[in-house]
């Protein structure tokens, strides 16, 4: 290279050096406009694609491309899309401006006088200017959509209360009242012609799938005698278009239900006063050759149990076959006394040692338990009694997609619920069940796991946690097998370091005619014949465990039928998510059912999230992300080979510093391997001295090439952020021993941070924070009693006193907290009162007398994880040991802040923080000498 070469080589690097140097790092105000994918579809045909693009604060957009990538249609507060089944119409709701939501929220507006959804329709073929309505409550299109769009409409234009399409000479047409008010309109809207059929007074309306029928429900009103005349349910005929009153009545109609051939229809319907507390639902049966929907289950028919009736608040359905119909029944509540005089009566809740559920956790689920049912079925067509198939003492019932069968499964826990109190994992008994007659068979005691149900439900298949083992049960022979006895590979959670019974690695699926079961352990996918005939074998070959390489089975099969849930695989070529355990990478196999080796279709240093599929397989969608690229949505060939970008969604990155991300490794003081991430600055300069801020929770290596965009947190370290404003960032990972939770973080936080100030002379050792959240935070508190190589450290939420945190509550939840300590995070694996030392050794309280490092303490008042009070006798211990502490309690905000107010200002304070103590800053006032409560909601005390 001559001269000239080397000096325009220097320049060039020189050049290129100071624009990525003066690029300007992040702050706050950018978070607003950074954006995300929000849904993301390809259509049937893998022609079309349409997703949303959401910033974090403000207007959506909709898109809608071609497999070319060229941009159809933009709609601005797009929401809610969906295509016909023939691709050529394109239907979605339009968002209020957020600005003007906003506005009525300051104007303190009622609910009527919010801003209003809208509709928009696009013609495909025509190309024509989309159509909009405005004032849409809902709209609905059949499964099999072709034609016509369904929505509910506002209204106060004087029109005829019913209008059916001028040609229809059924059309309830009545003059309009004298007095014109809002009236709820459901528009039947025919997409070719742009005809509409409405009907006025509907509160809710069910499209059969194959859009030949339209079902809506009339309420009625008391105060309109015409209206009250109208009450009740009608069935639309889309190719007559006949409208036929099905059941008569002012009261509620729901739970619409069409058989699959959409020949039989069942709903449930209260037709009394909407005031009345005790309404009773009463179930009904229609099909097109009755005059009306006949009553056919209420409290007195056979076989409801005494003081039971059919729920309203659990949704119907045919089996496949349409022979049977799968209902749900419930205890009648009691009612309370309305003429008692309020406050005359005491309030109170009564614990009692006997129940199965802790009082607040009864509380939290008071409305679920309330709206609760349990399973029953009806043979509509040929018998009157109904029958039960659960009662108060199961908690789940388990059927096949098509329900057909005979057998199907509940579960009891009945007897062991009180035990979830301090083991999360209760044991239950599975019973089969026949539809047939309700008998109840025992075929499982004691279970700790797992029950499946065989597609055909021929089989039962049940992991059992306490023997880490698989079995099947011939439901018609009552026989059981091990299905993987004598493998020598295990099938738990090889990884569990929580003193609580490892968990399986899932059902990846089952073969097409249900007698192959998929099952997975830590990295490859087994074959199971559930009969016991045919040897196990593993459809990757063992190529996982041998290269350790995660594969997990990905369904891309279009079924659209909510009905069928179940997931088939290998029938044909199977395609495999694959996970690198050494190297983090991602990417995509395919496997023929053990033939081979899986192959290759690309691994990189990627991760890969929202994959779809075209019906015929040969279009794939996805979004590809890592820590400098933000998830873009991408088109592709099943083989992808044809791979296009369709969004680019945040280009303002480019101008701002940014950072990288790499895998570190080191041996703890113990000997163990550990990994970590490093996060550095996009203008890192190796011979400058960096402080650095250590966030942590349990492993978060998996996440080195997952993209993480600038946002008020709820509390977590905003990575982006202090990476772009000169930080390093370290996230380790940690392995825990039972019983010493809080010398694991000192084991691996403490050895990779200095291992890195050790082996790099660009970490500052002088200048480490430690921030965690939650259990992060649990741990940030005990570090700080055992070092004080931290010279700042931030706090969120964090358990500070296990012996009384341990008899507390979660009261997002109602459970105790007792769980947590013995079983699962805590991981002390025993008692208060077998353990009461290791309960003291891990309890930062006792050892606050040992801090020296300035921590920022984050409780809030309304946490439904962590007790607040945790946080409070933290910072009342400190506060008396005169150590620099602060305590952050925004007002009835959760264990992670939920409110978007309050991320942002923790961002700004934690980052004022950090500054101060780590960069040498000046401090805000809120440090220096914080803001009284005569000054609140006044001065937030973030000047300097």
């Amino acid at each position: 290279m001559n001269n000239w070469s080397k000096l325009c080589l220097a320049l060039s690097t020189f050049v290129s050096v100071q624009a990525v140097a003066q690029k300007p790092p992040l702050n706050h105000d950018v978070y607003d406009n950074w954006k995300s994918i929000g849904t993301a579809n390809l259509s049937k045909s893998g022609k079309l694609v349409y997703y949303t693009i959401t910033p974090q604060e403000g207007d959506a957009v909709l898109e809608l491309k071609d497999q070319k990538n060229t941009l159809l249609l933009s709609v601005p507060r797009g929401d809610g899309a969906s295509l016909t089944s023939n691709d050529a119409f394109f239907v979605a709701g339009i968002k209020p401006y957020f600005s003007a939501v906003r506005e009525a929220k300051i104007k303190k507006k009622k609910s009527e006088e919010m801003p209003k959804d809208s509709l928009l329709v696009y013609n495909l073929k025509s190309k024509a200017a989309p159509l909009k309505y405005a004032d849409v409550k809902s709209f609905k299109m059949a499964r099999n959509s072709r034609e016509y769009v369904a929505f509910l409409a506002e209204s106060k234009a004087s029109a005829p209360l019913d209008t059916i399409a001028s040609k229809d000479s059924t059309a309830l047409a009545k003059k309009t009242p004298a007095k014109s008010k809002t009236k709820t309109i459901l528009h039947l809207l025919h997409l070719p012609t742009g005809d509409t059929t409405n009907f006025v007074g509907v509160d809710q309306y069910e499209w059969s799938a194959d859009e030949r029928q339209l079902l809506l429900s009339k309420k009625g009103e008391e105060k309109d005698s015409v209206a009250a005349r109208d009450a009740g349910l009608y069935i639309y005929s889309v190719g007559d278009k006949s409208l036929k009153k099905i059941s008569h009545g002012k009261g509620t109609y729901k739970q619409f239900s069409f058989s699959e051939d959409q020949s039989q229809l069942s709903f449930v319907a209260f037709k009394g006063d909407d005031k009345t507390l005790s309404k009773e639902y009463k179930l009904y049966y229609y099909t097109a050759d009755q005059d009306s929907a006949r009553l056919i289950g209420q409290q007195a028919t056979a076989g409801v149990p005494q003081n039971w009736w059919v729920s309203g608040d659990a949704p119907l359905r045919f089996s496949e076959n349409g022979q049977k119909l799968y209902i749900g029944l419930a205890p009648i509540p009691l009612v309370k006394d309305t003429t008692l005089v309020e406050f005359e009566h005491a309030k109170l809740d009564i614990w009692h040692w006997k129940d199965d559920y802790l009082q607040p956790q009864q509380l939290v689920n008071l409305k679920r338990d309330q709206t609760k049912s349990f399973s029953a079925v009806v043979y509509p067509q040929s018998s009157a009694t109904i029958i039960p198939l659960s009662d108060e003492t199961f908690n789940r019932v388990i059927t096949t997609d098509s329900g057909n069968e005979e057998w199907v499964l509940v579960t009891s826990d009945f007897g062991n619920r009180i035990s979830s109190q301090w083991d999360l994992g209760t044991k239950s008994n599975i019973y089969k069940v026949s539809t047939k007659t309700g008998q109840h068979k025992l075929i499982a005691s004691d279970l700790n796991g797992q029950a499946y149900l065989s597609p055909k439900a021929d089989y039962a298949v049940f992991f059992d946690r306490a023997t880490a083992s698989w079995s099947s049960y011939d439901l018609a022979n009552d026989s059981k097998k091990s299905l993987h006895e004598g493998i020598a590979v295990s099938f738990v959670d090889e990884e569990n370091d929580m003193p609580a019974l490892p968990g399986a690695y899932g059902v990846a699926g089952w073969s097409k005619d249900g007698q192959t079961v998929y099952i997975n352990d830590r990295y490859d996918i087994w074959a199971f014949d559930l009969a016991g005939k045919q040897k196990p074998y593993t459809i990757t070959n063992g190529y996982g465990r041998d290269q350790k390489i995660t594969f997990r089975a990905v369904n891309l099969s279009r079924e659209e039928n909510p009905r069928y849930r179940t997931t088939y695989l290998f029938d044909k070529d199977q395609f495999l998510a694959a996970f690198d355990e050494t190297t983090k990478e991602n990417g995509f196999y395919s496997v023929n059912a053990g033939k081979s080796n899986p192959k290759k279709i690309f691994m990189q240093p990627k991760t890969y999230r929202k994959v779809e599929a075209s019906e015929d397989l040969a279009q794939v969608i996805y979004t590809k992300e890592d820590y400098q690229h933000s998830p873009d949505l991408y088109i592709n060939s099943a083989k992808m080979d044809q791979e296009r970008r369709l969004t680019d969604i945040n280009t303002q990155q480019a101008g701002y510093n940014w950072g990288t991300a790499e895998l570190v490794h080191w041996t703890t003081p113990n000997g163990h391997d550990a990994s970590g991430i490093l996060y550095k600055p996009e203008d890192f300069d190796p011979n400058k001295k960096y402080p650095i801020i250590a966030y942590f929770y349990e492993k978060l290596s998996q996440g080195l090439y997952t993209y993480q965009a600038p946002a008020p947190t709820p509390s977590r370290l905003n990575i982006p952020y202090f990476v772009s404003n000169g930080y390093l960032v370290f996230a380790p990972d940690i392995s825990y021993e039972t019983g010493y939770p809080g010398q694991a973080a000192e084991e691996y936080i403490n050895s990779g941070m200095q291992h890195l100030a050790r082996t790099n002379s660009f970490v500052d050792s002088t200048k480490m924070g430690i921030q965690g959240q939650s259990w992060g935070g649990y741990q940030v508190a005990h570090l700080i009693t055992r070092t004080n190589m931290y010279a700042a450290a931030w706090t969120g939420a964090p358990v500070v006193n296990m012996t009384s945190a341990y008899g507390g509550i979660r009261w997002g939840s109602g459970m105790s907290r007792q769980f947590q300590y013995e079983n699962t995070q805590s991981r002390i694996g025993q008692n208060l009162w077998e353990a009461r030392d290791l309960y003291i050794e891990n309890s930062p309280l006792f050892f606050m007398d040992r801090v020296n490092t300035p921590v920022v303490i984050m409780h809030n008042d309304q946490d439904g994880a962590v007790p607040w009070y945790q946080g409070i006798e933290m910072f009342t211990a400190l506060r008396r040991l005169q150590k620099p502490v602060w305590l952050l309690n925004y007002n009835g905000d959760d264990h992670n802040l939920i409110q978007r107010q309050n991320r942002k200002d923790i961002q700004q304070r934690e980052a004022q923080f950090f500054d101060h103590f780590l960069k040498g800053k000046p401090a805000p006032v809120w440090i220096t000498s914080g803001v009284p409560a005569i000054h609140k909601g006044i001065d937030w005390g973030l000047s300097m």
